[in-house]
């Protein structure tokens, strides 16, 4: 049975409509940004952390785990309420607890506490994905793909910044004034985005459990959404098939790098956050199968380019990795705008359904990456992450395929 269609309409204003202002889409993607971060402060702390508690690197590295675990429960549970509450009251609620969380970080006497806070913290601070689609429904439709990938590069700022910022923090103040200023950062930005933003009340009317049934049915009626999700989980295995291994690579000769060199190429998101602002403009202008098509191009070349000389081109390993990024950053932007024109009652469940997925893609990659470096080093690597970008050209190529095949007959 498919979910109830909403009772209330789009809340999207009409074509011509001045949708959001370039202020309130900045706020979104600060806003994005900010809360992403939460996720990825703890990265450069946990050798700190470690000293603090006299523990092995082992087990400060489950708070890492258990941040990932915990934003991972939270897409699957918490992101899908955005359809059947408001999403003012949620998101500012769901940044009071991040607060607390990050609080109760910086006071932990140990770090089974940390853990602890972690996890709750991150199973909360799906604040992000909830955001990005509610920006898109308050856009006027002419103009959704480009507040998406605006809100995106906000996203994908906060997700670099969180790591640069974290280490300068701690290296002034300790560990434990990173999650201090976290805190105090997000009861701020919880006080600005009760009083700025709209309310949005329920798309939706269903109970949660059937809400959360309701992914799946989604999921079976909507073939573009089931694309979109294959796109998502082989853009996003290539991209940590590299970032899995390439540190390996790195710390090797010819290169023989410490860590803050390594950490340097992390740079290259700057180029993504740019790729999610110009690809989205793409998408309201009908461009979106053509500019899918010349992504996966060109997430296919980059691993031509990093597996030149098996790696040792430095030039071409830097022009991967930026070429890389720029290719699924832009994919992502273009996958939640195409996304967000099926069913406007349920863009948050449907957003639920792509970032499951792209987020297995995490795992698939992570883990294929690791096997293909123990067996076959950079090389198989590379195969590794040039088979996840060929399987995607090749769908876009059926799927291209199959249009022009239905094009005539819908026609004659």
């Amino acid at each position: 049975m498919a979910p109830p269609r909403s009772t209330s309409p789009d809340p999207a204003p009409g074509p011509g409509a001045p949708g959001l202002s370039k202020a309130m889409v900045t706020l979104f993607a600060v806003a994005a940004g900010f809360a992403v971060a939460n996720i990825y402060y703890c990265q450069p702390l946990l050798t700190a952390i470690a000293d603090t508690f006299d523990v092995s690197s082992d087990t400060v590295s489950l708070i890492v785990i258990a941040s990932t675990v915990g934003y991972a429960a939270g897409l699957a549970l918490l992101l899908p309420l955005g359809d059947i509450v408001n999403k003012k009251r949620l998101v500012v609620n769901l940044l009071l607890v991040v607060a607390a969380m990050q609080a109760l970080s910086a006071a932990a006497f140990s770090v089974s506490m940390l853990i602890a806070a972690s996890a709750v913290m991150s199973l909360t601070a799906v604040v992000a994905p909830i955001l990005v689609p509610f920006a898109a429904g308050l856009a006027a439709p002419q103009e959704r793909g480009r507040v998406t990938g605006s809100v995106m590069s906000g996203v994908l700022m906060g997700v670099l910044l969180a790591r640069t910022g974290g280490g300068l923090i701690a290296e002034l103040g300790g560990w434990r004034t990173v999650f201090a200023v976290a805190a105090a950062l997000m009861v701020v930005l919880a006080l600005v985005l009760r009083r700025a933003l709209p309310d949005a009340p329920p798309a939706a009317q269903m109970p949660y459990g059937k809400l959360l049934r309701s992914i799946f049915t989604i999921m079976r009626e909507e073939p573009v959404l089931r694309l979109r999700c294959l796109y998502g989980f082989m853009s996003f295995a290539g991209f940590n098939a590299l970032w899995t291994s390439i540190a390996f690579l790195l710390d090797d000769p010819p290169y023989s790098y410490g860590a803050g060199a390594i950490g340097l190429f992390g740079l290259a998101g700057v180029v993504g956050a740019y790729a999610a602002r110009i690809t989205g403009p793409q998408v309201d202008r009908g461009r979106d199968n053509a500019v899918t098509g010349v992504l996966f191009t060109v997430i296919l070349a980059s691993w031509g380019l990093m597996g030149l000389d098996g790696g040792t081109w430095l030039w071409a390993l830097l022009l991967g990795v930026v070429v890389l990024d720029l290719g699924v950053q832009g994919m992502q932007v273009v996958n939640l705008a195409v996304n967000f024109r099926q069913r406007p009652e349920a863009r948050s469940r449907i957003t639920t359904a792509y970032m499951v997925a792209y987020f297995s893609g995490a795992i698939a990659g992570s883990s294929a990456s690791a096997a293909a470096y123990a067996a076959g080093g950079w090389d198989a690597v590379v195969l590794t992450g040039a088979a996840f970008a060929a399987v995607n050209l090749l769908a876009w190529c059926g799927e291209m395929a199959l249009r022009a095949r239905r094009a005539p007959a819908g026609q004659a």
